[in-house]
């Protein structure tokens, strides 16, 4: 059974909110710490040898800590081989940074997207080799993770959706950070469904009106949904943010919008 510590959490996000916290059991799974040519990553699948369909799970701004580890064990319950690689791992444990500020200065300003594409890639060949179907093949990510989710929807052919759950849509860029979701309407390969809420004081809604209006106009079934009283992370179990009923509810459309795509 999954064993939980303090440590199990990252540190810039303690004291963990154990009240509402969500623990998913590995009874029935497959699962274990790996590594990808170098790269650490955590996963779960059903029992058995497959072939399953294939989630990459792409982590908060955080890292793969417990709750990352939990939502890959929510997906392999749901049928699905799921893996969480650490895409940080270059620059050091995101889990040990003592707050939000340092996590941005140092992980997130100095991680290359087309670094983290690259591994998101060598992920996707291991999980094909693992028991995973390459045919049935999704993304999704929180926060940080979800801004990923939508360049690699725009990277990847080899996927068939892609759910994004609070990513920032638009602002600065530099040379490790070319793009944003706001760039890529017309050049996404995989349907994205956007899980967002409208009290995220960083996802302003006018950049979410701005996309949407651009998917539209680039003739995508990619679509975002709002979450009127939802602030951001609203699907992390363990922080004050979250809200049960939004978290339920995208749960359930990620779900669907798979099945809806063939994943």
């Amino acid at each position: 059974m999954t064993t939980l510590t303090p440590a199990s959490f990252a540190t810039a996000v303690q004291p963990v909110v154990a009240g509402t916290l969500v623990i998913t059991p590995d009874t029935g799974l497959r699962h274990d710490d790996i590594t990808i040519g170098g790269l650490p990553a955590y996963f779960a699948s059903p029992e058995g040898t497959g072939p399953f369909p294939i989630v990459l799970v792409v982590q908060e701004i955080f890292g793969v800590h417990e709750h990352i580890r939990d939502v890959v064990r929510r997906f392999a319950k749901a049928g699905y081989l799921a893996v969480a690689p650490e895409l940080y791992h270059r620059l050091g444990r995101a889990q040990d940074a003592a707050s939000v500020d340092e996590l941005r200065a140092n992980f997130v300003a100095k991680a290359p997207d087309a670094t983290v594409l690259s591994d998101l890639d060598a992920t996707l060949a291991w999980a094909e080799g693992a028991g995973g179907d390459p045919t049935r093949a999704a993304i999704t990510g929180f926060c940080w993770g979800g801004r990923i989710t939508w360049l690699y929807a725009a990277h990847q052919p080899k996927l068939r959706a892609a759910v994004a759950w609070y990513g920032r849509l638009a602002g600065p860029t530099d040379a490790l950070h070319p793009r944003n979701p706001i760039d890529l309407a017309a050049h996404l390969r995989a349907p994205v469904l956007g899980l967002y809420g409208a009290e995220d004081p960083g996802i302003p809604l006018p950049d979410v009106d701005r996309l949407n209006a651009a998917l539209k106009e680039a003739g995508t079934p990619s679509t975002i949904h709002v979450y009127p009283a939802a602030p951001h992370a609203f699907f992390a179990d363990y922080r004050p943010s979250y809200r049960p009923e939004a978290a339920q509810d995208g749960w359930q459309r990620a779900l669907a919008w798979f099945r809806q795509h063939g994943v």
